[in-house]
């Protein structure tokens, strides 16, 4: 009688039932979780101290949406000036030229090492370093003369601040995606013929916004926050608009929570942007599987969980 070979051993061994790995220790921490989230939700619907009836009040009234107006007004051309400045300064700071490269490294050093808030100030009170700016030959005679106080009004302090404070820190995002992209694609289109601006604009820069994309986006979402710092020089914004409401009716908590629901659904706007221009952006690109989605969460649970199980 021959003897079996190793395929037929293998197919008459009974199968053998397999034991799902327990995890005790996640199911406590989704019940300590679940029963956490319900004292919250409780707390928030019961406690009558969170005045919701002012809060939906004030929600859409009118200094309300004024302030936030401004808010997005000064995000947006800040964010303009910020993204400019900085491809500026980084191609500067890459320069082969050491003057350039030193100017962008001083302005850099300047504007991220003193704080906001002290930037705004001074851009608020520079007339009282130069009461008038002037144009004019320099050294020379001067031919238009402008009152500082009225060049530099609260709005353009604020723009000035929020703006060129943003520059130094784009400036550093665009360097480092500018770097990103091997160096033998520039090298590749000096050998076309590209001039340097060439190369920059239609080979490194479209390659590197894959790099960009991200930081830009979270540095948007975080300079729609930032604009409520100008309210040390007094200019009217969202967090200023509630401030000013509930200085009068003294209901603080629910004004802030008006601020704060307009600042939580503008970032979440932002937010789901960011995601589609990312995707726009990095589309070639080989990336791993996405994760599962809190939406998709139990759907994902139930079939690790049948997995286990087989």
């Amino acid at each position: 009688m021959t003897e079996p070979t190793i395929g037929q051993r293998t197919s008459r061994t009974e199968p053998r039932d397999a034991v799902p790995v327990r995890h005790p220790g996640r199911w406590v921490a989704i019940a300590v979780l679940a029963v956490l989230a319900a004292m919250l939700v409780n707390t928030v619907l019961t406690n009558e101290n969170f005045r919701w009836d002012v809060v939906g009040e004030y929600l859409l009234s009118e200094p309300v949406l004024n302030g936030l107006k401004n808010t997005l007004l000064l995000t947006v051309l800040s964010m303009v000036i910020g993204i400019a400045g900085g491809i500026g300064l980084a191609v500067m700071r890459l320069s082969p030229n050491p003057v350039l490269s030193s100017v962008a490294a001083l302005y850099i050093w300047v504007f991220r090492g003193t704080p906001l808030i002290a930037q705004l100030l001074f851009w608020n009170f520079l007339s009282a370093l130069y009461p008038f700016v002037s144009l004019g030959v320099p050294f020379g005679p001067e031919f238009v003369v402008f009152d500082t106080n009225q060049l530099i009004n609260q709005f353009a302090a604020c723009l000035l601040g929020l703006g060129l404070n943003e520059a130094a820190y784009m400036s550093e995002i665009v360097r480092g995606g500018i770097q990103s992209v091997d160096h033998g694609q520039t090298e590749a289109a000096g050998a076309l013929g590209m001039t340097r601006t060439q190369t920059l604009r239609r080979v490194v820069l479209p390659q590197a916004m894959r790099v960009i994309i991200p930081p830009t986006g979270n540095e948007t979402i975080s300079m729609l926050k930032t604009t409520s710092l100008v309210v040390v020089i007094g200019y009217f914004e969202l967090l200023t608009s509630v401030q000013r409401i509930y200085s009068t009716n003294f209901q603080t908590i629910p004004l802030l929570i008006v601020a704060a629901a307009w600042y939580l659904a503008l970032t979440s706007i932002l937010s789901v942007g960011q995601v589609f221009v990312e995707r726009r952006f990095g589309r070639g690109v080989a990336s791993g599987p996405p994760g599962p989605s809190l939406f998709q969460m139990p759907s994902f649970l139930a079939q690790r969980s049948s997995e286990g199980t087989r």
